[in-house]
């Protein structure tokens, strides 16, 4: 085949691709036209606006934040309650050495009029405890034992050297 023939067959293709490429936009003008005819849809209204909750500031009896404190005052907020310690002299008990988290209550008994609680540890090992026993790593000591949780008093270090107590409890598992 000569250059010419060649040369004009693939302007012939490229005619034909051109010519069902430019498909005209009529159905899109159409569509257009019919959109504006119709009705717009309403707009929800705005909700109305709450009025604030008026808030109070009663600080009455309260220190002054803007006044420099006494070293008297400074004294009276570092004092230390000496009487709120762990017993360094108290030896460990076994439960605790786990974290208070880790420790389920699995049920309760009662033995000659004393109740006691079953508390499973995370090696599946179940330890009957009572009012006075110890358990978790923050020096928590049983308070009360009921049929349904376990309440404890835990001794925590408050961040100036001295301790805090927090309450806690152990409730039963749900079977």
């Amino acid at each position: 085949m000569n250059t010419r023939i060649r040369t004009s067959l693939g302007m012939l293709m490229v005619v034909l691709v051109l010519a069902a490429c430019t498909r005209g936009t009529g159905d899109l003008e159409q569509w257009v036209a019919e959109v504006r005819q119709q009705p717009p849809e309403p707009i929800e209204p705005i909700e109305p606006m709450r009025p604030a909750e008026v808030v109070l500031y009663e600080a009455e009896g309260l220190r002054d934040p803007f006044r420099a404190r006494s070293p008297r005052q400074e004294e009276d907020e570092l004092a230390i309650d000496e009487s709120l310690r762990p017993d360094p002299d108290r030896r460990r008990e076994y439960l605790e050495g786990f974290p208070l988290d880790t420790l389920t209550m699995v049920g309760t008994l009662e033995l000659e009029g004393q109740l006691y609680a079953l508390i499973r540890d995370n090696e599946n090992v179940v330890h009957r405890v009572t009012e006075g026993n110890h358990m978790g790593q923050n020096y928590g000591e049983i308070l009360e034992v009921r049929p349904e949780r376990v309440e404890l008093r835990e001794l925590v270090q408050d961040g100036r050297g001295g301790w805090t107590e927090r309450r806690a409890r152990v409730a039963l598992a749900e079977q």
